[in-house]
């Protein structure tokens, strides 16, 4: 990709624990703004900063910017998936087994849920 022709900015990212404060030439973004933001930067290329925003109209920024927004998938399809591929008998004996099943109503549906979520995260 031939990006000479692109503008530069100054980017300046301050990152105290869960926080960040970011600005772009002088500009702060507004922090409540921003749901995350990824900067990358391979040998050649520019660094790209990425900025996430659930609320894109509080968002401003005046330059030249690549921009690509993208819909978040509906989680069914993977979900669908996923529990297409569980093996019932296997999901019972691991719930059964588990250390934290109570006797309460409803305890093995809140195991089975509890190791299903386990299973989805590679746990």
């Amino acid at each position: 990709m031939d990006d000479s022709n692109e503008t530069t900015h100054r980017v300046r990212i301050t990152a105290r624990g869960p926080k960040a404060k970011i600005e772009i030439d002088g500009q702060r973004i507004d922090p409540g703004a921003l749901t995350s933001y990824t900067l990358s930067h391979h040998t050649g290329e520019p660094p790209h900063l990425i900025l996430d925003s659930e609320h894109l109209d509080s968002l401003a920024f005046d330059g030249l910017a690549r921009v690509a927004i993208a819909d978040v998938p509906a989680p069914g399809p993977a979900a669908a998936i996923f529990l297409d591929a569980i093996d019932p008998e296997a999901l019972e004996r691991a719930a059964l087994a588990r250390p934290d099943l109570g006797t309460e109503p409803h305890s093995l549906t809140k195991a089975m849920l509890t190791q299903l979520g386990e299973w989805a995260r590679g746990l």
